[in-house]
């Protein structure tokens, strides 16, 4: 049988890639250029067809038929691979997987004739592009220390042993793949880095870091552009053209530990009655321009990233909580929010400015929810002096806003946040619920209502935007709650289709109290959509607003400085069809990378937290605890603790 021959062969019973066939016919040089001679011949005659650089047999089909795919997620005898356009993911049996690793880009060949009918399943023909870098736990298993990945825990692959890099049995560890078998088991590995003990949430945390390629250091060139911001302060140059609100008493209210301060707040009552509300933000779009190295930088992270006490920042320090932040007593440059709104709390109007501001206190929730209280010592009183006359305003302007919330029909979850206690070491020696008082929901409230007025702003001049959207729960989801409700004895007889989030807002109020209130409650938050940036108002059903956008954190969030830059051009006179052609895909762009970013540093946040929680229970091993069941699954049950 000639070369020729033997290579069409091959790819008849399985489609091949280039280094298949010269890894099966070739071998030296000119055995590798004979190889490629004959398949030039094959392609040629139209006998053989490429498609992603996979050969198949022209008159199979197959080719037309292939899909590139990203593989997402591995078992031990299954994948799940995502299209290129993510428009649906397929289902990849055990045998069918070909040693493909979570990442790898692969070409898939639907299944005519799925086992479960409906459904996408598919075997992967080859493995375009590999990912063979990962994170995991270093295990000793039948005497050979093997490698048991964080993405895949039920598969182990050996570990060279002249490649250990002194990893120990149970050490948190990078690898990278060294040799690729037909399995995921018979891959071999090396590894690149050690991170420390698994039992260490701590060390957990950081492997995490690098296995989602977050980076805590800075690129050189961006802290290099920073460094000119260290010791700034705000010049009279940077104070012209922008309205002086240096007399307004304007202070901050964050938690004690805040260092990155970019929200402050004022409130005058009107003599006619009704209030001024001053929203006013950093004005961090003045130093991170365009075209910066800043400013990529901050768009390729698109959030902070904060899990227990630690933060990844968007922005370096020198900005964040240096000149960018409200810090007291100091001159800031702002981009202020001035809402006028009735007796009754009802907004009549707002306008945005830039301006300059100066702090009068940094405030701290617990001090200020004490003053609210009146049970602040004279201690904290003499400390608010300057502010002390707005929180009385303050507090009856939440207390309508509120009121006015709830008539809209808002779903207030009940917050399942927890605060993480760690010692000196950095090590969880408790874990408690994270609570909030009235200034906390108060500033909520404000920002709540500078980010609606932003995106209003947006809308009505009609100029490209990052819009926060929130759609309604689809029907799959619906479903689920429905199912829940049911089991809980509880009518859930909506006058449409979709419920209004009046009518949740009604059911969770009727269980609260019960012993079903933690239940539906997270039943219920499980059903809500994921909210995400758009560049077109879609509304926000959480919120029940026409249009809602985030306005108020540019320090930490990429699609608040994105629209503080556009809203700038704007007010400076830019018009509008200029603004058309500047924003238009930048907005479309800035939407699209925070919604992704915002869903991994969410995983991040979740997944360390879990490291942590972890390391608590170690201590606790053999307790027992009274909990309710509130969720059930193939792989077990999930319990809240009643305590």
């Amino acid at each position: 049988m000639s070369l020729r021959d033997k290579i069409e062969h091959a790819i008849q019973n399985q489609p091949c890639m280039v280094k298949d066939l010269k890894a099966k016919f070739g071998g030296d040089r000119a055995a590798d250029r004979k190889v490629m001679e004959a398949l030039d011949e094959l392609v040629h005659d139209a006998v053989v067809c490429q498609k992603s650089g996979v050969f198949f047999t022209a008159r199979s089909g197959r080719a037309e038929k292939a899909l590139p795919c990203k593989v997402v997620k591995l078992g031990k005898n299954f994948a799940f691979v995502m299209l290129e356009d993510e428009s649906g993911d397929i289902f990849i049996p055990g045998r069918f997987t070909r040693g493909a690793m979570p990442g790898d880009s692969v070409l898939v060949e639907k299944f005519a004739h799925p086992r479960v009918e409906g459904s996408d399943e598919g075997e992967i023909l080859a493995v375009l592009e590999q990912k063979n870098d990962m994170v995991g736990t270093a295990r000793r298993i039948e005497g050979r220390l093997k490698f048991v990945p964080d993405d895949c825990p039920a598969i182990s692959m050996t570990i060279q042993r002249d490649c250990e890099g002194g990893a120990k049995d149970g050490d948190k560890v990078a690898v990278e793949i060294l040799q690729r078998g037909t399995r995921q088991e018979d891959h071999r590995v090396g590894v690149s880095m050690r991170f420390g003990s698994c039992d260490e949430a701590k060390r957990c945390a950081k492997a995490l870091l690098y296995a989602k390629d977050i980076h805590t250091r800075f690129p050189e060139k961006v802290r290099d552009e920073a460094k000119k911001f260290e010791d700034m302060t705000v010049s009279e140059e940077d104070c012209k053209g922008r309205m002086d609100l240096r007399a307004l008493p304007i202070f901050t209210i964050d938690s004690a530990e805040t260092k990155d301060i970019d929200d402050a707040v004022s409130l005058t009552r009107l003599s006619g009655g009704g209030y001024e509300l001053g929203v006013h933000i950093a004005d961090v779009s003045h130093y991170v321009k365009p075209g910066s190295e800043l400013n990529e930088e901050a768009f390729n992270r698109a959030t902070s990233v904060y899990y227990a006490d630690q933060v990844v920042p968007m922005l370096p320090k020198s900005l964040s909580n240096g000149i960018c932040s409200l810090n007291e007593k100091e001159l800031r440059l702002a981009f202020s929010c001035l809402m006028r709104l009735d007796q009754d709390g009802n907004l009549t109007d707002y306008k945005f400015v830039k301006s300059i501001i100066c702090s009068r206190v940094k405030g701290v929730y617990s001090e200020i929810n004490a003053l609210l209280a009146g049970t602040a010592d004279a201690e904290t009183q003499a400390k608010y002096a300057e502010v002390l006359d707005q929180l009385p305003a303050m507090k009856e302007l939440y207390a309508h806003r509120a009121r006015l919330r709830k008539e809209r029909g808002c779903i207030d979850f009940e917050s399942g946040e927890v605060k993480l206690i760690l010692d000196e070491n950095g090590h969880c020696i408790d874990v408690k619920k994270r609570t909030s008082g009235e200034s906390e929901a108060m500033i909520e409230e404000f920002m709540l209502l500078a980010n609606q007025c932003a995106a209003h702003f947006a809308r009505v001049k009609q100029i490209p935007f990052v819009y926060r959207v929130h759609e309604e729960p689809n029907g799959e989801k619906l479903e689920r709650l429905h199912s829940l409700l049911q089991a809980c004895g509880i009518n859930d007889h909506f006058a449409k289709e979709v419920p209004t989030p009046k009518e949740l807002s009604a059911i969770l109020e009727g269980v609260r109290g019960t012993p079903f209130e933690q239940i539906v409650n997270t039943g219920m938050l499980r059903c809500m959509s994921k909210a995400c940036y758009e560049e077109k108002p879609k509304g926000h059903y959480g919120l029940v607003l026409k249009d809602y956008a985030h306005f108020t954190s540019p320090i930490r969030r990429y699609p608040d400085l994105a629209i503080h830059r556009m809203m700038t051009d704007l007010l400076s006179g830019t018009d509008k069809e200029t603004m058309i052609v500047r924003y238009t895909d930048f907005a479309e762009k800035a939407s699209k990378q925070s919604s992704e970013r915002e869903v991994l540093a969410v995983q991040i946040e979740r997944k360390a937290e879990d490291y942590y929680k972890a390391e608590y229970a170690r201590r606790h091993l053999g307790e027992c605890y009274e909990g309710i069941i509130s969720g059930v699954t193939q792989r077990g049950i999930f319990v809240f603790t009643v305590s």
